[in-house]
């Protein structure tokens, strides 16, 4: 895994932290769209954007299915939210870009 990339203006550090839980993901919508979070379970969580299990996020809830496009951790949760906040500020082709690597 690479610990920082370059994308558009902004270098993103994905150096993982051992002893940390939780990961940065993107999946990529039924419409084509990208929708990133957190989460400390990957699994849980796609079932959960699936309607599988409760308590998906309402953006994905009508564009289903998702399907996970991209992931990295594990971070502690305050690295993981300000590593999202940053992946959120991208535009759509700076994420294609990055899922790509």
């Amino acid at each position: 895994m690479c610990e920082s990339i370059e994308i558009g203006n902004k270098t993103l550090n994905f150096k993982p932290e051992p002893e940390a839980r939780w990961y940065v993901y993107m999946v990529e919508c039924g419409d084509r769209s990208l929708y990133t979070g957190v989460t400390t379970c990957l699994e849980r969580r796609i079932r959960q954007h699936n309607g599988e299990l409760s308590g998906g996020a309402r953006y994905t809830q009508s564009r289903r299915p998702v399907v996970l496009s991209w992931r990295q951790g594990p971070f502690s949760k305050t690295r993981a939210c300000q590593l999202e906040a940053q992946l959120k500020q991208l535009s759509r082709a700076d994420k294609r870009k990055l899922i790509s690597l």
